[in-house]
């Protein structure tokens, strides 16, 4: 009986990973060589193959997924996949992370299409059956830890990045998502869409103040375009950008990007998100 978790060795499922091992817990890195995690519990997995995932999520007590960073076409075939093996085991928990993907405010400009990858692995998660839980967080705070966004910040005193200045965004970290899905993978109580985040949103001043406290120094914010910004990030995503880009460019003609109060983890499980201060230090030691 054991946690499967996707990502365990990266910034999505490593945190989670970490909290489950610490609390005693039979957690199991999902990876395609165990060899290569250091001695920690790891399970061969290959998201391209159903067989693979199938043998990892037999007898499963949770699985956690998050999709990797790749080509739209391969993410929504691994998506299949890995929907397709929950219906053959059926463990006894599944949490998806839709790692900002946005599938819970239809009707906007926000909202993934159906044949998102994304979309594809939350409907099938919730058509197979199994308990599960959707995590849904917006923007995760790591992007601002990016060289080109973190090195101007701490070097110049101004933080760049491609949203409005008065746009709100339901910030979160990786930390605050790996809290979320421990409380879910071992609470079966909540079902369906989880959101994590500030509420309200903060803004890019309120990004910018927490990186003045903790550098206690000012820090300025500044937008930057889709455009400007994929640029930057593009000889570090490669063909990846374009989803990245595409993203922010939704973003702009949105009214926001807040999670909804009835499904945000605060009314559902109590648990508060960190404030960029709290994260920064955590992050920075």
């Amino acid at each position: 009986m054991s946690y499967i978790i996707h990502g365990a060795t990266g910034a999505q499922g490593g945190p989670l990973y970490a909290r489950l091992l610490a609390s005693g817990k039979n957690a199991l890195a999902a990876v395609r060589d165990p060899a290569k995690v250091a001695g920690k519990p790891a399970i061969a997995v290959d998201n391209d193959s159903v067989d693979s995932l199938v043998a990892a999520y037999r007898d499963a007590d949770g699985v956690f997924i998050h999709l990797p960073q790749t080509s739209e076409p391969t993410r929504v075939q691994q998506a299949k996949n890995i929907v397709q093996a929950i219906k053959i085991t059926k463990p006894k928990r599944v949490v998806v992370s839709t790692s900002g993907t946005i599938i819970d405010q239809p009707g906007t400009v926000l909202q993934a299409p159906e044949d998102n990858s994304v979309a594809i692995l939350a409907r099938g998660v919730a058509e197979s059956g199994v308990s599960h839980a959707i995590v849904a967080p917006r923007l995760y705070l790591e992007n601002l830890l990016l060289p080109m966004v973190f090195e101007p910040a701490e070097a110049e005193g101004v933080l760049r990045y491609p949203v409005a200045p008065d746009f709100l965004v339901s910030w979160s970290s990786h930390l605050d998502v790996a809290e979320v899905a421990e409380k879910l993978l071992t609470d079966h109580s909540v079902t369906g869409v989880v959101g994590v985040g500030h509420r309200p949103g903060l803004r890019g001043a309120d990004l910018a103040a927490g990186f003045s406290e903790q550098f206690g120094r000012t820090v300025t914010f500044e937008a930057l375009t889709p455009d400007a910004f994929g640029k930057l990030i593009e000889p570090m995503l490669g063909p990846a950008t374009v989803g990245v880009v595409g993203l922010y460019q939704a973003l702009s003609g949105a009214a926001d990007n807040v999670i909804a109060d009835d499904t945000s983890a605060q009314h559902l499980l109590g648990l508060e998100p960190r404030s960029v201060r709290q994260w920064l230090a955590e992050m920075l030691g």
